[in-house]
């Protein structure tokens, strides 16, 4: 924790009118590397610093929360390790569902989900269905997701749709991804201290705030959302102006 005391943040978030933060969930197996454990581990560990990521996000005010699971490159993984990842995301519904509908989360999932297994499909199906009507955050679980592919398929919904080349217009386009109307992130964080951004919400962080930090996702916690959010404040965001 930098200066403010974390009470303060939450003032943060609410002064600044912070809406969406986004995440690249960067460091998973490193982490488990440097502790000489195998992959799977690091996975793991991430799912428990996610559930720790919403709630921190509940607690500061930070109504729409975006991560990246799974993008569309991840699939030139291992085939062992890609298959552990799939059954990771669905094995982390099914046993983490009931909590996150108790603490009023939202669930959403960005991505071309049909490239997925039909079993996982009708997990993610029954997770937003059981969750569509609660109130607190709106957490957004990019799968098989990449920004080029995104806005590719904004655009063949636009030609499909008939639109005239006069009448596109950036919101059309905006309303058009998989975000659709969610706010523009505001803060993009990426753990694990590489400097780029991998294919993710290319269209929507436009003019986000970027926070690059070297702790692995895995040891990303409150305090480390704190740092990020005080960083955040100390900037002067101007929007081209």
């Amino acid at each position: 924790m930098k200066v403010l005391e974390k009470e303060s943040i939450k003032d943060i978030v609410k002064n600044t009118e912070f809406r969406h933060l986004a995440i690249i969930m960067d460091g998973n197996r490193r982490w488990a590397k440097e502790h000489n454990l195998p992959s799977a581990f690091g996975h793991k560990k991430g799912v428990t610093a996610l559930k720790n990521a919403v709630r921190a996000c509940d607690k500061f005010g930070i109504e729409y929360l975006t991560v990246y699971a799974f993008s569309t490159e991840n699939w030139n993984r291992k085939k062992e390790e890609v298959d552990f990842l799939m059954g990771l995301i669905k094995t982390t519904l099914d046993n983490e569902l009931a909590e996150l509908y108790d603490e009023n989360v939202v669930i959403n999932f960005i991505g071309d989900i049909s490239k997925l297994s039909p079993i996982l499909q009708e997990t993610m199906a029954n997770s937003v269905e059981k969750t569509k009507n609660n109130t607190g955050v709106k957490l957004n679980i990019a799968i098989n997701y990449g920004g080029r592919a995104e806005i590719v398929n904004a655009v063949k919904n636009i030609v499909k749709k008939g639109i005239k080349e006069e009448d596109i217009t950036e919101e059309l386009i905006t309303n058009e991804l998989y975000t659709g109307s969610t706010p523009m992130p505001d803060l993009l964080i990426r753990t694990g201290g590489e400097m780029r951004i991998s294919n993710y919400l290319l269209w929507q962080i436009a003019y986000s705030e970027f926070y690059v930090t070297d702790k692995y996702w895995p040891e990303f916690d409150e305090d480390a959302l704190s740092d990020a959010i005080i960083e955040y404040n100390s900037r002067q965001r101007r929007f081209g102006a």
